[in-house]
């Protein structure tokens, strides 16, 4: 937050992205050309700084969620299970649930990963990620393909509409059998049944039995722990 001399607060315009030009219609071969480069380029500066990562444990959830608040202190305790195992804990790289997973990592000595993304309000990185893993993405896109492509499980606790957008992506890939068939852990089954009604989409013929095997639910941190174990023999 800005304040003046004074100590009074100063209000800062957002400025759009450059994204909101996309619905604005066509554009010039020339722009086109300049877009695909810089997507490119972004690519494969995500290609070399990822490239020496091993495997690593994805974990989504909502930015909201304060210190104090249990599904912080879960997501934390998580982290520091996925150390036991000598995995890497990735995510997006911001507060709450990000924050606490890495943060669990972090003080268990592990290797703590962010995938940041450029955003209007300017999405800071928490600071319990390991110095050299911090990565700043300008596109969604690019940023959802690397945790998918570097993640031996995926774990979703509650969140909002960020959350909502890598779980279908991810949920959708694993389905389409895109990516391993490891399926999603959802973390919280009393939140997402009463969010997303599965069994309703099944009886409504929108996805299929075997789609219901895309995920798992799990409910604390020792429970994640042995799922994450089972589908993973070490």
């Amino acid at each position: 937050m800005t304040h003046n001399k004074h100590g009074k607060e100063i209000k800062t315009p957002i400025i759009p992205p450059k994204e909101h030009i996309f619905l604005e219609g066509p554009k010039s071969r020339g722009y086109e050309l300049l877009f695909a480069w810089r997507v490119f380029r972004q690519f494969i500066r995500g290609f070399r700084a990822l490239h020496f990562l091993g495997p690593s444990i994805t974990v989504f959830g909502s930015a909201r969620f304060k210190e104090d608040h249990p599904y912080y202190q879960q997501a934390r305790a998580f982290g520091e299970r996925i150390a036991k195992l000598g995995l890497a804990t990735m995510t997006g790289g911001g507060p709450g649930i990000m924050e606490a997973a890495n943060r669990g990592a972090y003080e268990a000595g592990a290797v703590s990963v962010a995938l940041n993304i450029s955003l209007p309000h300017e999405q800071a990185p928490n600071p319990y990620i390991t110095p050299a893993l911090s990565f700043q993405f300008h596109y969604f896109a690019l940023r959802k393909m690397h945790f998918a492509m570097r993640a031996k499980i995926l774990i979703a606790f509650p969140g909002g509409f960020g959350t909502l957008d890598e779980l279908f992506e991810i949920l959708t890939l694993v389905q389409t059998r895109k990516v391993s068939a490891t399926p999603v852990l959802l973390y919280g089954s009393d939140y997402w049944e009463k969010l997303i009604n599965f069994e309703w989409m099944l009886e409504s013929g929108t996805i299929s039995k075997q789609d219901l095997d895309c995920f798992r639910y799990v409910d604390s941190p020792e429970e994640a722990w042995q799922e994450v174990k089972k589908l993973l023999p070490c």
